[in-house]
């Protein structure tokens, strides 16, 4: 007994306890973590140094866009003169740019998500005769830059008598190859397929099932596809240029154009502040973006969160 004790006392142990890292090794993790660090501050930079100078621009004069440094205050901000001025000039005509960038930005974005969630519903729940095929099709538009497609587009609606319209505008918008081909990716994990069983047992018709049930399931989904809609529809400059005639249904983006080349060439209307007004304007139509991303970015992020879990 004497001896299984002895044993067991000088026996070594079945586990070492784990050894201590390298000298050094933490360090040399830290090291390697610092190009990361550079980079994204470099990104940060790239994407937030523009809106800093614009925002700066705001509120300077024409005279001291060009005399004073570009990434800091004159002497005299007048962002307040700046804004007055933008909304009085030509009879307060950027509010009816604005107000029409609204509607066509709306109005695009949410039919661009409906349309887009009831395609991509479409292909991810149902088969049918050519289904893989139509959906290629879908794949190869994500491929045609949409400015290839604006002279077509306007001969077609010309034909049609829609140019000069605000249809002329919204319609084409409404087609989103991208937003459609990402709502069939996520409607094929986001909406189980018994629980549409369920439902058809029930008696619900298809109508019924995808806008009490199916809709609620994609609205991560159709979030992120209203907001890229929203920002392509509200950025867009090709498009409204060829279709419109009217300074009256001009959006922003054309209206701030039109403003930029009578600043140019001294046209009429034309005042000594223009380009002021002109970078004033850009300021101010940007800000509703960032509205809209500040109020929907939960539900954008809630969905991200939820597709990276698996059920």
């Amino acid at each position: 007994m004497t001896t299984t004790t002895r044993m067991a006392t000088t026996a070594e142990p079945l586990t070492k306890p784990p050894s201590a890292a390298p000298p050094g090794r933490g360090s040399a993790s830290r090291r390697r973590s610092t190009p990361l660090t550079i980079a994204m501050l470099a990104a940060l930079a790239y994407f937030l140094l523009p809106l800093f100078w614009l925002l700066i621009a705001s509120t300077k004069s024409t005279q001291d866009l060009f005399n004073s440094f570009g990434l800091w205050f004159s002497h005299a901000p007048q962002l307040l003169t700046n804004v007055k001025q933008t909304f009085a000039q030509d009879d307060g005509v950027f509010v009816h740019w604005l107000l029409n960038t609204v509607m066509y930005a709306g109005v695009s974005a949410v039919g661009a998500a409906l349309l887009a969630a009831a395609g991509g519903y479409g292909f991810a729940k149902f088969r049918f005769r050519g289904d893989r095929f139509s959906f290629n099709l879908v794949l190869g538009a994500v491929m045609v830059p949409a400015t290839a497609l604006a002279i077509p587009t306007y001969l077609l609606f010309a034909k049609a008598g829609l140019v000069n319209t605000p249809w002329a505008v919204i319609l084409p918008s409404l087609v989103n190859p991208f937003g459609l081909y990402l709502m069939r990716i996520y409607a094929q994990d986001a909406v189980p397929d018994s629980l549409l069983e369920a439902a058809r047992i029930d008696g619900a018709g298809e109508a019924r099932i995808f806008g009490t049930i199916v809709l609620r399931l994609l609205a991560p989904g159709l979030v992120t596809v209203l907001l890229f809609t929203l920002v392509a529809t509200w950025n867009n400059y090709f498009l409204p240029l060829i279709m419109l005639n009217d300074p009256n249904l001009y959006p922003v983006t054309v209206g701030l154009s039109s403003w930029a080349a009578q600043a140019q060439n001294g046209g009429a209307g034309a005042s000594s502040d223009m380009l002021a007004l002109v970078v004033t304007g850009s300021l101010i139509s940007i800000l509703p973006l960032v509205v809209a991303f500040l109020l929907l970015q939960r539900y954008w992020q809630s969905g991200l969160a939820a597709g990276g879990v698996k059920q």
